[in-house]
């Protein structure tokens, strides 16, 4: 319990950071679309690349980014068939991508730092740009069905910056290229303005405090899969390898658990919003699960650690 409290001390910057948000958005006009470019564009790629570059690489780890691509896929598309049975107000097609993805780099990569290290954030960097890939592909068409066909789907994915990011760190890492040490504060200054902005793109979304739960059917089926099924499959996957597999090694597992009890993405508000599916009801939930999270992600690391 002690190491909860611990955790949710440390978290507490991170809150503090969505909430400056909200106050340039609300009283500064700050809009997060000005500062989407340049995460996308600039920022992430550049976390992407460092971490990957200080990841201990071989085929097993290379690998990651497909399995939790594919976890996420399995997860999203089970997610989405229930929804469409229960959500009656045309936002069940966001579900998969509150639920198969998460708020693993705004939110995850500050608190995997904080647990694993420079070592360990590598690894978790590696297996979070599949749920990147996930939210950017399949995520984003299967919300955007009937108004996007795959094709554009898979062009989003083409155009991420973040994909070619990881595989030139990859290739340079295999080869024994090191980030030179002049440039290390460069990127060390980047993976903060990562987590700073970020995070203000969450506050900034909210325009009102009321009703943000809205739609109760989504918002308690968003929780459910994000807070319950993703974790517990996250688990299953754990044990499976260590008893069955063997594969990976337990900083692995605690990555891809890490992975599974963040937040919902603040990238879902900016989706939601492109496509006019529901932004405020998006912009609720993802708030609502940051705050769900500043309790529930230092239980759960001391449950599972």
């Amino acid at each position: 319990m002690a190491a909860a409290l611990a955790l949710f001390f440390k978290l507490i910057p991170l809150y503090v950071t969505v909430a400056l948000g909200w106050v340039a958005g609300r009283y500064l006009e700050a809009s997060g679309k000005h500062i989407a470019g340049i995460m996308l564009y600039i920022v992430t790629p550049s976390v992407v690349f460092s971490g990957v570059m200080a990841a201990p690489l071989s085929p097993e780890v290379i690998f990651l980014p497909f399995l939790t691509f594919g976890l996420s896929c399995v997860l999203g598309i089970v997610q989405l068939k229930l929804a469409q049975r229960v959500i009656t107000d045309g936002s069940a097609s966001l579900i998969p991508l509150c639920v198969g993805s998460g708020n693993t780099g705004y939110f995850g990569v500050p608190v995997a730092l904080l647990l694993f290290g420079e070592e360990g954030l590598g690894l978790y960097i590696v297996c979070m740009l599949g749920t990147t890939l996930f939210e950017n592909s399949v995520g984003f068409y299967l919300a955007a069905r009937g108004r996007h066909d795959l094709k554009s789907a898979l062009w989003r994915v083409v155009k991420l910056p973040s994909v070619y990011a990881f595989l030139a760190a990859v290739l340079l890492n295999l080869s024994g290229i090191r980030i030179p040490d002049l440039f290390q504060p460069l990127f060390d200054n980047l993976r903060g303005a990562y987590s700073i902005l970020g995070m203000m793109i969450i506050g900034m979304s909210i325009t009102s405090f009321r009703g943000l739960a809205g739609n109760i059917r989504f918002t308690g089926l968003a929780f459910f899969g994000k807070f319950v099924v993703w974790p517990a499959v996250a688990i299953l996957f754990w044990w499976l390898d260590a008893n069955v597999l063997g594969i990976y090694e337990p900083a692995v597992h605690k990555a891809i658990f890490l992975i599974s009890i963040t937040p919902i993405a603040a990238n879902t508000v900016v989706i939601a919003t492109m496509l006019d599916i529901s932004p405020r009801q998006a912009a609720g939930t993802v708030l609502l699960t940051t705050l769900f999270a500043l309790a529930f992600i230092p239980v759960m690391i001391s449950l599972a650690f």
